[in-house]
């Protein structure tokens, strides 16, 4: 098996990579470099698990044909993929936080939530559609939220994240589409992962009910297990952590 983990910062970026080791898996992770002008690496960082290989890249890299990154890709891709797992997130950082009301709502806050929440994740999948034919039956995973769902939104607030996660929805939902006319063994579906012990969810856990909170590595089984039982039928489709629908 072979899994890649775009994102491998996040909390439950690093519990997947994890879990899939621990399942015997060969993990290719995707991480942002600690500095901000590093380029992408163009080979796989050395660690002592030679089932695990990381690459380095930088988001400005998913604007532009950068060549390093798309040799880090040919690399990864050059063997078959089972499952992606795009866990690229933001609810709150530094000014930026979940507005309670409209009059909280500012333009440079909406270009940060987007640009994490929407943006980049759909520029991955841009930069690995290429390398989809190589493994014509893989699952992409992307993470969205639930609170992203426009059907489900019941309590109104956190309109930054809220737009940006329904917005990332609507684009699997369309890509998922395109992916039927081409590749209609791939699957594609957005991912709500569930509420997870990690640095995004600190500030909101007080108030969570019993149980709701899970652990990263919790959360990591829960979302293994139900990728490994999806199928092309369900692809487009925003599903909850343990596979049932969620409306748009």
């Amino acid at each position: 098996m072979h899994v890649v983990i775009l994102g491998g910062n996040s909390g439950i970026g690093a519990a997947l990579t994890t879990y899939y080791l621990s399942c015997g898996a060969m993990v290719s992770v995707f991480r942002r470099s600690a500095l901000a002008g590093a380029p992408a690496t163009t080979m796989a960082q050395q660690t002592a698990n030679p089932a695990l290989r990381h690459y380095l890249y930088q988001p400005q890299q998913l604007e532009q044909t950068s060549a390093p990154l798309q040799e880090s890709l040919a690399t990864v891709f050059s063997q078959p993929v089972d499952f992606v797992f795009c866990c690229l997130g933001l609810l709150h950082q530094a000014e930026l936080q979940p507005e309670k009301s409209l009059r909280q709502l500012s333009a440079g806050n909406l270009r940060q939530a987007f640009e994490v929440n929407t943006i980049l994740p759909a520029l991955w999948l841009q930069a690995i559609w290429p390398f989809l034919p190589k493994s014509p039956q893989v699952k992409l995973c992307w993470l969205s939220a639930k609170v992203g769902s426009i059907g489900d939104n019941h309590s109104g607030g956190w309109h930054s994240y809220r737009a940006s996660k329904a917005a990332l929805n609507m684009l699997i939902r369309g890509a998922a589409i395109e992916l039927k006319r081409q590749l209609p063994q791939v699957t594609l579906v957005a991912l709500h992962p569930g509420t997870t012990d990690t640095e995004m969810s600190k500030p909101f856990q007080r108030n969570l009910p019993a149980g709701q909170l899970q652990s990263p590595a919790a959360t990591a089984q829960r979302l293994a297990t139900t990728v490994a039982d999806l199928t092309p039928a369900q692809s487009g489709a925003l599903l909850h952590w343990d596979g049932t629908v969620l409306p748009y």
